[in-house]
């Protein structure tokens, strides 16, 4: 029988018993070093029986599990949320029309919760929007907003800020003191659904000749080489689902603050559809609003 031992001290040794077997090394005794991580594994082998492997591992005690830091981005300032109406031209003293999108507010827009470093690791803004029904909401979401002595809100965001002093909850945004005509603003929203859509109206393919025999008209057509490398890449553009994303749309101007209507007028088009949520946040200018790192 040969035992072939990996000792903690790092060196393998052979020793076998005068018999059938030959030893595993040579005659002479020979010593080789290893890393002190090795493993100890035991090899038994007789001639009635096949080779039977026992491995031996000694238990680790688990390293600390980390913890990553909070990678959301940070904001130029103190944003709100507002629902889309729609889209229509505006007027200008001058007579230039501007195409804009009105961004109405419902009740709502109210500080819900204020983190800090001390308590959460990072500075930021919850803030709530549109009143919905007690039963709209669950048990859970009920209580946080009891905490603080807040009525339902459908909506709940955060807008993570440099500093957070003079907010506290149940603090009511106004619009006029945030933004002013003018200002620059980033809008991001929940595109349109389109569903599954084919190459040409999802990435802007070019279709085939529709006549002189061509039976190649909206297809895809290839996607890949066949043996090298005998798989299609990631992220190849192929049909697929579209729309129903979020994205945002940044440095938009504010043409008009209606406080009556309780409007806004953004110049251009926002992402969705009318009715759906936005978040408007001031434009991040780099160096000028936001620090450089």
């Amino acid at each position: 029988m040969a035992t072939l031992s990996l000792p903690s001290s790092g060196t393998i040794s052979s020793t076998s018993k005068p018999g059938r077997h030959p030893p595993l090394s040579s005659p002479t005794s020979s010593s080789l070093t290893l890393r002190p991580r090795t493993l100890s594994i035991h090899l038994r082998c007789s001639s009635s029986s096949l080779f039977g492997p026992s491995l031996t591992v000694p238990t680790k005690s688990r390293r600390p599990r980390k913890i990553t830091p909070i990678s959301m981005s940070m904001e130029a300032g103190i944003g709100v949320m507002g629902t889309k109406l729609g889209m229509m031209s505006y007027f200008e003293p001058d007579g230039t029309v501007v195409p804009v999108t009105v961004v109405g507010f419902r009740e709502g827009n109210i500080v819900t919760q204020v983190k800090t470093e001390a308590t959460d690791g990072y500075n930021a803004v919850q803030v709530g929007y549109r009143r919905v029904r007690d039963r709209k909401l669950t048990k859970p979401e009920l209580g946080h907003l009891e905490k603080s002595g807040i009525i339902p809100m459908r909506h709940l965001q955060e807008f993570r800020l440099v500093s957070v002093d003079g907010f506290e909850p149940n603090l009511r945004l106004v619009i006029d003191e945030i933004f002013k005509e003018g200002d620059l603003v980033d809008v991001s929203g929940t595109t349109i659904g389109k569903g599954f859509q084919g190459g040409i109206k999802r990435h802007n393919f070019r279709r085939g000749p529709m006549t002189h025999g061509s039976k190649s008209h909206r297809a895809l057509g290839s996607i890949g080489a066949g043996t090298t490398p005998g798989r299609v890449y990631k992220g190849k553009k192929m049909p697929g689902r579209m729309g129903g994303t979020k994205r945002k749309i940044r440095k938009l101007k504010i043409v008009k603050i209606d406080n009556e209507l309780q409007v806004v007028m953004v110049k251009g088009a926002v992402p969705g559809k009318p009715g759906n949520l936005l978040r408007i946040t001031p434009a991040k200018i780099v160096g000028k609003n936001i620090p450089k790192n």
